[in-house]
């Protein structure tokens, strides 16, 4: 069940409760009204508003799931009026009687963070996997909680791209976009009917996970001779929800129907039934058949099941062979399915058919856990971004920036750089932001590494050091190719700022940043005319050109008349130059001159007779 659809289901039953139904036949009409309700959004609103309402009179009476559920709401401001106050005294409360969200979201210490992950709260198990404790256990949560389409799609968007270019690296789809696709789908486009089905299987790039709405677009496509849609009718219906019941029989009708016309998504499904027996007797030979040609063309289901089949204890159906399940595996990971990021942690943690590496396991670990359900308070916090709530917005980066999240806390970063938020004063703005893009840049961010130069060089949150902003911009070009780090580098040694003084690595400085990024030729240009303009003058002082005339003794050098002789030079060249012009001028042919017209005859009024 999605989370929408749970919402609107918890939202009815609490309106119920408040209306006080009691009458069986009205509340079942009331319940059908609703179910109907619930797709219109501003009725979806109405009913949260209602229910915080109730719960903050729950609240009240000391219930402790109500008392979260509320601190929440204060916290960020989702459907509350936002005090942080309010929702700090709160969780101190609850935090003291026990509960594991309270002491994750008050922690100022590690030991109130254990407790939270003792407590099942998975928020702080995350913020101890960025520690390096209790990691194990908690990405197992995250892979068992993974269906094999990989799982839901995160979007990672950073504000500071988005308000530089707008729209260009959200991977957000306009509702107009939206609206456009969905008249094609209704004008019967079957590729628009399968991206729309694919977008609501999954959810992501502002689309909400809707599987009846999926499995409508799938139906009419695969209707009309789409096998792709005849296979994501398959997986529907293997995998199961609670609009599509899980049928064997008619998951394999379909996944059989798609792999016959040589469709990867169909082909992969039919391996699956033969690899799980669901449907068909279990036949090992048959699946790695179908997971061979659905991997050939690139299918990503298709590449995890062999990597798993060559993994396994003994091998299913194959020899064990760690080499081809790390290829598998790793192209699997390509297209981003989680699963087989987990398998190549677990070969990197252990050692199993590749060097050991804790720090690759570690990362890949990360990647896995940051892809868990929670994950979707990024586009709360996004959304909360759009409507111009930098409070709200801020205080779920920091959540989230506190799990380790990259995007997240570049975001806090920014938003804290902006000053868009009343939270901090002003004093504490720039110091946090710094505390951010510190933790940004150790990820491998940048842009981050490049603030942090800024940072140092201005004087943001810290004291100007040139030598420490050299540092940050040294190591942005030399690690990420960065073409600001190396521009930012050739003004320094331009400047001599925080090193030594260089016109030449200024210069070469400046020349590999237009050689990394065509952007940033016209600076460059403009950049190296005034190095020009340097260096002449910076010649002319080495000649001393003043004293260097003073010392030539023309007299002696030229003889005693050497100015005769000059201005003879002189008028000879004059001479010369006068005579070369009017020869050119003699030689330009002028046109005959044009004989003057007769003068017009005035013409005689009109009666008057013509002369004889």
């Amino acid at each position: 069940m999605n989370s929408t659809k749970k919402s609107c289901l918890v939202l009815i039953v609490a309106l119920a409760v408040t209306l006080e139904v009691t009458a069986s036949g009205e509340s079942e009409a009331l319940f059908q009204l609703l179910g109907k309700c619930c797709l219109f959004r501003f009725i979806f609103i109405f009913l949260h508003y209602r229910l915080y309402d109730r719960l903050l009179k729950v609240a009240e009476m000391g219930h402790a799931k109500a008392m979260e559920k509320v601190a929440y709401a204060m916290l960020f401001g989702d459907y509350l009026p936002q005090s942080i106050p309010q929702a700090k005294e709160i969780f101190e409360k609850l935090a003291l009687e026990g509960s594991p969200k309270a002491q994750t979201v008050i922690a100022t210490a590690l030991v109130y963070y254990t407790f939270g992950a003792l407590g099942g709260n998975l928020v702080a198990h995350m913020i101890l996997v960025r520690r390096m404790i209790l990691y194990f256990c908690f990405f197992l949560l995250v892979a068992s909680d993974v269906s094999l389409t990989g799982g839901s799609a995160v979007q990672r968007i950073r504000l500071l791209d988005e308000v530089e270019n707008p729209g260009s690296s959200s991977g957000m789809l306009e509702e107009d976009l939206i609206q456009y696709y969905q008249f094609l789908a209704e004008k019967g486009d079957v590729q628009a009917q399968v991206g729309l089905g694919q977008l609501h299987l999954h959810g992501g790039r502002g689309v909400e996970q809707n599987h009846q709405r999926a499995y409508e677009y799938f139906n009419q496509a695969a209707n009309a001779g789409n096998t792709h849609a005849m296979a994501f009718l398959g997986k529907m219906y293997s995998e199961g929800s609670e609009y599509v019941p899980q049928n064997n029989d008619t998951a394999l009708h379909y996944f059989k129907k798609a792999a016959d016309l040589g469709n990867p998504v169909g082909q992969s499904g039919l391996g699956m039934a033969y690899l799980y027996g669901r449907g068909v007797p279990v036949n090992y030979d048959l699946a790695l058949k179908y997971f061979q040609k659905a991997a050939e063309q690139g299918w990503v289901d298709g590449q995890l099941q062999l990597g798993t089949m060559y993994y396994s204890k003994y091998g299913i159906g194959v020899k064990r062979d760690y080499k081809q399940a790390l290829k598998f595996f790793n192209l699997a990971s390509q297209a981003g399915h989680i699963l087989a990021f987990y398998n190549l942690a677990q070969m990197h943690a252990t050692g199993t058919g590749v060097m050991r590496s804790c720090h690759t396991a570690v990362e890949l670990f990360k990647n896995v856990c940051e892809r868990g359900r929670w994950s979707e308070r990024l586009m709360a916090a996004y959304g909360s971004f759009k409507e111009g709530d930098m409070d709200s917005a801020l205080l779920q980066y920091l959540l989230l920036a506190e799990q380790g999240y990259e995007v997240a806390q570049s975001n806090v970063a920014f938003i804290l750089d902006q000053k868009g938020s009343q939270i901090f004063n002003e004093n504490e703005s720039y110091p946090r932001a710094l505390l951010h893009w510190t933790r940004a840049a150790a990820q491998g961010y940048t842009v981050a590494r490049i603030k942090l130069g800024d940072y140092h060089f201005y004087g943001y949150g810290t004291d100007v050091d040139y030598e420490t902003a050299v540092i940050h911009y040294r190591l942005a070009s030399e690690q990420q190719h960065s073409a600001q780090a190396m521009f930012n580098l050739g003004y320094m040694h331009e400047k001599g700022l925080g090193i030594k003084q260089d016109i030449h690595l200024a210069k070469r400085f400046y020349d590999m940043a237009a050689e990394a990024s065509p952007d940033a030729q016209v600076p460059v240009f403009l950049a190296l005319c005034k190095l020009g303009l340097i260096y002449a003058q910076q010649y002319l002082q080495d000649l001393n050109l003043k004293e260097l005339l003073s010392q030539v003794d023309l007299d002696q050098l030229l003889g005693p008349e050497w100015d005769l002789y000059l201005m003879t030079v002189i008028a000879l060249l004059l001479g010369t130059v006068i005579a070369y012009r009017q020869r050119q001028h003699q030689a330009i042919p002028r046109a005959p001159p044009v004989p003057p017209r007769p003068p017009a005859q005035p013409e005689q009024p009109a009666g008057e007779p013509e002369e004889q």
